[in-house]
């Protein structure tokens, strides 16, 4: 399948970030090396279903032994570095074994019937970043894995709410089939790039609920100190960026798929920087 030297777009991770201390850089990779080529067994290349599936069963195998302190393979020094941080920083396997997980349901799955199931899926596609990342600066409190989640789950619908158009193209739908039925969207009009105004109502709600989940993990950025804590400053405000690009195409991400560019990237970093200098998340 893929190289497990692959390290290139995993979409939730500040891997190698400035904004990182020197010492998380390298554990922050091998975690970053692991979540990447797993995303990539499940999603990229012509492997068929089968072997997608036996590609991340072979990846929890090495969890398995990393869990019970006995040696992975020789052959996939990988998971010889996940162990070791794993170990060096008291990590549980759990978070690893949940990220499998929805990539082995991305395998299958294409569509949502409902947010809960989303959620579900959001739960463990996204949720597990955050989680690690607080476990290894050890802030995992249950107050801030809870703002985490947010942030995580948040920035995942973003996301998909920017990529509708991409993720059709892999026959996906991420919009949860309840509300694309409130509504009055079908796939159908999905696939047609039907931009009405069923369609931007639909958007405006969706991109409502996220800002919301964002904002109500926002906090979670002032408690945590120093260049974490500007880092996570960023990436509240790097997804809060793209649902207002959202809002200012007018919801018709068919055509106009918003991306961060390098004034955004400026404009993103001061406002973090802002946020973190004044003590104070933005409001909605």
């Amino acid at each position: 399948m893929t190289s497990e030297a692959k390290i290139e777009h995993y979409e939730n991770f500040p891997v190698a970030s400035v904004l990182l201390p020197r010492e998380m850089r390298a554990p922050v990779g091998v975690i970053y090396n692991f979540a990447r080529t797993a995303d990539d067994i499940a999603d990229e290349g012509d492997a068929t279903n089968a072997e997608r599936h036996a590609g991340l069963a072979a990846y929890q195998a090495e969890l398995d032994k990393i869990a019970a302190g006995a040696p992975t393979s020789p052959d996939k020094p990988l998971f010889a570095a996940l162990a070791r941080v794993i170990a060096e920083h008291k990590l549980s396997v759990q978070p690893f074994s949940d990220l499998l997980s929805a990539f082995d349901q991305d395998i299958e799955t294409k569509r949502y019937a409902t947010f809960a199931e989303l959620r579900d899926y959001t739960r463990r596609s996204a949720d597990p970043v955050g989680r690690i990342m607080l476990a290894l600066f050890k802030l995992d409190t249950p107050e801030n894995v809870a703002c985490s989640d947010d942030i995580c789950s948040a920035l995942q619908l973003i996301n998909f709410w920017q990529d509708v158009e991409v993720d059709w193209r892999k026959v996906r739908v991420y919009l949860p089939q309840e509300d694309m039925a409130r509504f009055g969207v079908t796939d159908a009009d999905i696939g047609a790039q039907k931009y009405d105004d069923n369609w931007r109502a639909l958007m405006r709600y969706e991109v409502d609920f996220a800002r919301k989940m964002m904002l109500r993990g926002a906090p979670l950025a002032n408690r945590v100190p120093g260049r974490f804590g500007l880092e996570l400053c960023c990436v509240v405000h790097g997804g809060l960026r793209i649902l207002d690009m959202i809002e200012a195409v007018d919801y018709d991400v068919f055509r106009h798929r918003p991306q961060l560019g390098k004034r955004d990237g400026i404009r993103v970093f001061l406002r973090g920087l802002c946020m973190k200098l004044g003590g104070k998340p933005p409001r909605g």
